[in-house]
């Protein structure tokens, strides 16, 4: 039985089309995905069946029943629950007044009713989740769990979830995956948005491909395949299956010692850390987010100070200009100036220098020159260098840092989440222009939440817990049971199984 039809859905912001006649069917009791590159249209669809955005055209039904959703009340209203990557809870606030929050003014407020009525729900779901808890002092995994309560308390009957895995450890995705097979199996529908296409084939029924805002293709995930989805996506083949070249380290580039960190709050973040990295190597570390990993990376490029141990880079070499190369997490806040046009973003770190700049006056002509070429070596996809870097699509935007942190050719790159947010097809582009600085001889600090990835492109991989490395195991003999286990704090023995 449908549960959600769409029919011809247009949206356009001026003369840009986010989403071009859209119809699909979404089937109750299903987990159907939706899947498409950056600027696809997947968020500004979702957003419509949010009530954020109304579309131009076209209808929403459900149960066959024609609705207009015209803000997220109404939304709520007619069943429809939003769990976000990034969660919508009050950290210093319990469980139970999490969910309850937002729900209207009751003058007669019990709360331990309701932490009961929670409570009885969180068993019924199998989402174990204690309702007095503080939800700041809780993991990820759990959190994620109070908001699906807080939607199924909401009477939510369509749940849509937004790269729901992303911040998970391996074993806690697939305490999600569990869940979200109970709640199908029971009637509640899941839309699912994800970039993992291994994790789509496994849990979802269904999938819906979008590709420049329009539908490609609707199947069945037991009619697929990932190769095939990939295909779709982006219009092409893509290469899935990382072909890496057998390891030729060589001499010690960076070696850590000790080394401590403090957050802002003056509190330690990265605990006596000692590691090396040699050339023609990619050490990944992996771990959940906010494990110390964004100011190792910082420490390591001189953005943030060491509270002690030592930093041991290898020595410029004859004529080198650069040593080190760093791609931040975030492209949009740390790592270009949005405003900025492409050209100009490229010089951000020799703007003072010749040939950019003589006599304080900048070179524009050899600027643009420069820019030209990296457009074409780093396959920019836009149409001259004076576009503003905001315009460009999120995988692009990336291949602006790598022109810029790649073309000096540095003996030490620090990667921090360079895929995050891309699409398969940029994900691919990202990974080979680092394999390629791999086997030019640059050695390479890979940090990635994403184990899959960080397996695929290490040779070794170190796993990094509350501000340490709990173990650094060789890529091509570990498993992923090993490393998720790490993930989580647990440490391997002799018993600890392989």
């Amino acid at each position: 039985m449908t549960y959600l039809r769409l029919e011809g859905i247009t949206k356009r912001f001026g003369n840009f089309i986010a989403n071009d006649n859209i119809s699909m069917s979404v089937s109750r009791g299903s987990i159907h995905a939706i899947l498409g590159e950056n600027g696809a249209g997947k968020t500004t669809l979702m957003n419509i069946l949010c009530g954020l955005y109304q579309p131009d055209a076209g209808q929403i039904y459900l149960e066959n029943k024609p609705v207009k959703i015209s803000s997220p009340g109404g939304a709520i209203a007619h069943g429809i629950g939003m769990i976000h990557q990034h969660f919508m809870l009050v950290p210093q606030l319990s469980v139970t007044e999490n969910i309850i929050l937002g729900l209207g003014l009751d003058l007669r407020l019990n709360l331990p009713d309701k932490n009961r009525a929670i409570a009885s729900m969180s068993r019924s779901y199998n989402l174990d989740v204690d309702p007095n808890a503080k939800v700041g002092d809780l993991p990820v995994g759990v959190q994620q769990r109070v908001e699906i309560l807080k939607a199924l308390y909401r009477q939510a009957q369509l749940l849509i979830l937004d790269e729901p895995t992303a911040v998970l450890t391996p074993p806690e995705a697939k305490v999600l995956a569990a869940i979200l097979r109970q709640l199908a199996k029971d009637g509640r529908t899941i839309i699912f948005i994800s970039h993992k296409l291994e994790e789509v084939m496994n849990l979802c029924d269904t999938v819906t491909v979008l590709r420049r805002g329009a539908v490609v293709a609707t199947t069945k995930t037991a009619d697929t395949n990932r190769q095939e989805l990939a295909r779709l996506m982006v219009g092409r083949d893509v290469l899935l299956k990382l072909d890496k070249s057998p390891r030729e380290s060589g001499e010690v580039v960076l070696e850590v010692n000790k080394l401590r960190v403090l957050d802002e709050r003056k509190l330690p973040v990265v605990k006596d850390l000692s590691f090396q990295l040699r050339s023609g190597e990619i050490l990944g570390v992996a771990g959940v987010d906010g494990n110390g990993q964004r100011e190792l990376a910082d420490a390591i490029a001189g953005l943030r100070p060491v509270a002690a141990g030592i930093i041991r880079k290898s020595p410029l070499k004859t004529g080198e200009t650069k040593t080190i190369g760093y791609i931040p997490e975030d492209r949009q806040k740390m790592g270009l100036v949005m405003g900025f046009s492409i050209a100009r973003n490229l010089i951000l770190k020799a703007f003072k220098f010749i040939p950019f700049c003589r006599n304080w006056i900048l070179q524009y002509g050899v600027i643009n020159e420069r820019a030209k070429t990296a457009i074409q070596n780093f396959d920019i996809r836009a149409e001259n260098p004076s576009i503003k870097v905001s315009q460009l699509s999120g995988g692009n935007q990336q291949k602006v840092v790598l022109a810029r942190e790649l073309s000096g050719e540095p003996t030490l790159i620090v990667a921090m989440q360079p895929t995050r947010g891309l699409d398969v097809g940029a994900t691919e582009y990202v990974q080979q222009r680092l394999l390629a600085e791999r086997d030019r001889g640059a050695a390479i600090l890979y940090i990635s939440t994403e184990l899959e990835e960080v397996m695929a492109m290490s040779d070794r991989i170190a796993v990094m817990y509350e501000g340490q490395f709990l173990d650094i195991l060789d890529a091509a003999t570990a498993t992923v049971e090993q490393v998720g286990y790490l993930m989580t704090g647990g440490k391997l023995s002799a018993t600890t199984p392989n």
